[in-house]
């Protein structure tokens, strides 16, 4: 004989699982946008600073303003969304 008691029903169960999961995403969003921004800045401005070295041949003082440039930027990213909180 089946167990209809509703508080034994496993989709409700499954229900408050992926209210939870949605709520730590929602929580964690902040978080994931800062560390791509970073991430995105450091390979955006190495890449650049990359290219010019060699379009200009000045190895290796592009790539290391663009490394410059892109871990200040994205340090920059990163503490304003740490500090919009």
């Amino acid at each position: 004989m089946p167990d209809n008691d509703p508080d034994n029903d496993p989709l409700k169960g499954l229900g408050h699982s992926l209210e939870s999961l949605q709520e730590s995403a929602q929580q964690a969003g902040p978080a994931a946008t800062a560390s791509y921004s970073l991430i995105g800045a450091i390979i955006l401005f190495a890449g650049l600073g990359y290219g010019v070295d060699a379009w200009k041949g000045t190895a290796p003082w592009g790539l290391v303003v663009g490394l410059g440039l892109g871990l200040t930027t994205g340090f920059y990213q990163l503490a304003r969304a740490v500090w919009r909180r």
